[in-house]
């Protein structure tokens, strides 16, 4: 085999591998399933209070890349599913609506959590979405979304505050001080 030949085989076999590599690092690497005592409860913000409510929920099923404290991914890599018996209507009545949730993909393991799905629902009004806490970590908000049928799914999306320092720019009025290990 000529010089030329090899290095078309070893560029090809790496650029394989790489792409392998990269794949499994995206889809399985840093994730782990969480207990649902580990998830703990769903909460949502009171209208009324300003403050976290419990919600009921059941069949909680979650992901994290988060593993003995340690964060192995992003502060976005949370994703949860879950049921609930509570109605929408209940819930626009008494806990404060989020009008720009937007759900970010999961794993494809992670078959209940379909972000297109949700993002479809939320886009059509089937869904409600709701801000489950604000500044999880700074510039990002849990959110929840409930469908009409009791199902609800949980992510983390960057806020304004996140957006912006993101991408380099100021943080707009009214965002909390940066943290000093930001």
């Amino acid at each position: 085999m000529n010089a030329t030949r090899f290095a078309i085989v070893f560029i090809v076999g790496f650029s394989i591998f790489g792409g392998a590599l990269m794949y499994y690092q995206l889809e399985y690497a840093g994730y782990v399933e969480l207990t649902p005592a580990e998830v703990g409860e769903i909460q949502l913000i009171n209208i009324i209070s300003g403050n976290p409510e419990a919600i009921l929920s059941e069949n909680v099923e979650a992901i994290d890349s988060l593993v003995d404290g340690v964060r192995l991914s992003s502060s976005v890599s949370y994703r949860a599913c879950f049921e609930t018996p509570r109605n929408q209507t209940m819930l626009a009545e008494t806990y404060v609506i989020m009008d720009d949730a937007v759900p970010w993909t999961a794993p494809s393991w992670f078959d209940c959590f379909d972000a297109r799905e949700v993002g479809k629902a939320l886009e059509d009004g089937d869904a409600i979405a709701f801000i489950s806490q604000e500044n999880i970590n700074f510039g990002i908000d849990r959110v929840v979304a409930i469908l009409p049928d009791g199902r609800g799914f949980v992510w983390h999306q960057p806020n304004p505050c996140g957006e912006a320092v993101f991408s380099g720019d100021p943080t707009p009025d009214g965002c909390p001080d940066l943290p000093e290990d930001f």
